[in-house]
């Protein structure tokens, strides 16, 4: 097969020994004072509670959506120290049937969410319960986003001026020289300055084991005795950092898309992964145009369709389209189509259309927008932060350009983008933590329903199998042969049905259980772009599914 053999290669680059000395010292390890203190810290935020009234402007928010804001410390260590403030948005429980308009439905209580990333915002989440697939779910409980530390109005992070996060056009090499790769490191040691320099002392506060924290002091602050939640992608990861850390705090826990949480993959193991798997997903993206040659005219097979490709960049290297889209944005574009097969349509069609001398398309798609520069900006400084916080990463460029130079001999995809995107943690200049140990008991932990696409790129499902070994007592459900990144709430009836089953009545199917997958985007495009997804794009376009899409700009 060629997903095992892919794997087996990269997996054997993955012995790898970490450099003994990460930088910043050696990985901090929490004691006493941060559990003291985010008891301490829940129970004033019980007492508080949160006050909702009217949303930011940018919102666009209808009727129904209130928004409010949770206070939690920034070093949970010393809970009476410096506060930080997280922003939430809420809608209440409809009580309405959707299949029986005289049937009132019980409420059971607030549902919270987080998108992953790190660094994106599941503030508009609660607008998902218009949609038909959510209404059940919407009838039964308060839909609740809310901000992470670091993100949008909560005390946000910042490592370069967003008037400088853009740059385009760029280049993107699979096989870079070695003049490029000392531009990219001197790169990434400025970023991480900017990240230490902008922040100063507060940086280290940015991590997983703090977001779990803050996870509890939401739970409390709702007024909910046990927390329902449903983190995707790096949500899954913090999720059950959460499940380890709370685990009598628990109601039920959806975690799609899972992140394998072995400490010993995070986060420089996990990255490599993903960088193999991209590539898997890179192959099933171009049979699919192979097989709609017909309407796209890249080539009937997918070795044809890499050659149109890299006609593609060949050409774009030598002049930007539009002045924009060099190599970096176009790959940057398709690297979307590996989160979600329902952008499929609109790639291929750029593609096909500039090949032919339209350029119109793909700079629609692929020119950055200085109008999100600052939401980018801000992401991709949380991405870094909380990633670089988390985990002893290797200090030495040797062990970067020897596992990646291996590995890009057989999935070039993605490797060297992911490389220099998190390159800067190299030169981290901030205390890095030890990865808790996820894991729990058999009882400890009410059943955990785990959503997985057997082709995710973005979340290996060795991952989804490990985050299932690692919690006792939880539940696989897997979505054969696909690989959108996100799965609950889409287009899978089968998941779905799962998913209402689990949130609506706390039913579960056995340790694992599986369903076919969704039916292949159409070859048709979409004018002026791709279909939405349910958890992408609940208001025009605001992300609130899944980690910001790699590949930086600066």
């Amino acid at each position: 097969m060629r997903a095992a053999a892919l794997y087996s290669a990269a997996g054997s680059l993955l012995v790898t020994t970490l450099a003994a000395a990460p930088a910043g010292g050696a990985p901090g390890v929490p004691g006493a004072a941060e559990p003291r203190g985010a008891a301490v810290a829940a129970a004033r935020a019980r007492a508080a509670g949160v006050h909702f009234g009217a949303c930011p402007a940018e919102l666009n928010a209808p009727a129904g959506l209130r928004c409010g804001t949770v206070s939690v410390p920034l070093d949970y260590a010393h809970p009476d120290g410096k506060q930080i403030t997280l922003t939430v948005s809420r809608m209440r429980a409809t009580h309405k049937d959707p299949h029986n308009s005289k049937r009132k439905v019980p409420r059971q209580g607030a549902l919270v969410y987080n998108p992953g990333g790190p660094g994106a915002s599941g503030m508009p989440f609660p607008l998902i319960g218009t949609l038909p697939a959510w209404k059940r779910i919407a009838a039964a409980y308060d839909l609740v986003g809310y901000a992470p530390r670091g993100v949008d109005r909560s005390a946000p992070l910042s490592c370069v001026d967003p008037k400088h996060f853009f740059r385009a056009p760029t280049q993107s090499p699979t096989h870079p020289s070695e003049q490029y790769k000392r531009q990219r490191i001197a790169e990434a040691k400025a970023y991480a300055r900017g990240c230490g320099r902008r922040s100063g002392s507060k940086l280290r506060f940015y991590n997983s084991l703090n977001n779990a924290r803050d996870l509890d002091v939401l739970r409390a602050a709702l007024g909910e005795d046990r927390l329902s939640f449903v983190g995707a992608s790096y949500g899954t990861y913090f999720g059950a950092v959460y499940a380890t850390l709370f685990p009598s705090h628990v109601r039920r826990m959806v975690l799609d898309s899972a992140v394998n949480p072995d400490p010993e993959k995070v986060w420089y193991r996990n990255n490599l992964d993903q960088s193999a798997a991209f590539e898997d997903r890179w192959a099933d993206f171009r049979e699919w145009i192979a097989r709609h040659d017909d309407v796209y005219r890249l080539g009937n097979t997918a070795a044809k369709v890499q050659r149109s490709y890299d006609t593609a960049r060949g050409r774009l290297a030598a002049k930007a389209a539009g002045g924009k889209v060099g190599p970096g944005q176009l790959q940057n574009v398709f690297l979307t189509a590996g989160y979600y097969d329902d952008y499929w349509p609109s790639r291929a069609a750029a593609l096909s259309a500039y090949l032919k001398g339209d350029t119109n398309p793909l700079v629609r798609l692929a020119a950055p927008s200085p109008e999100t520069a600052a939401e980018a900006e801000n992401g991709s400084a949380v991405y870094t932060a909380v990633e670089c916080n988390d985990a002893a990463w290797p200090t030495d460029w040797k062990v970067w350009d020897r596992d990646n130079t291996r590995l890009a001999r057989v999935a070039p995809f993605e490797t060297w983008d992911n490389a220099w995107m998190n390159l800067p943690c190299a030169y981290w200049p901030a205390r890095r933590q030890r990865p808790v140990d996820v894991r729990t008991g058999p009882g400890e932990l009410p059943p955990v329903l785990i959503l997985a696409a057997e082709r995710d790129a973005a979340t290996w499902y060795a991952g989804a199998l490990e985050m299932n070994r690692r919690l006792a007592g939880s539940v696989l459900v897997t979505e054969r042969d696909a690989g959108t990144h996100g799965i609950g709430g889409g287009p899978n009836r089968c998941v779905n049905a799962y998913l209402d089953a689990y949130l609506l009545e706390g039913r579960v199917p056995g340790r694992r259980a599986a369903c076919a997958p969704h039916p292949e985007p159409k070859p048709e495009a979409p004018a002026g772009g791709a279909p939405g997804h349910p958890l992408r794009d609940p208001l025009k376009g605001k992300s609130a599914q899944a980690s910001p899409v790699k590949g930086r700009s600066a």
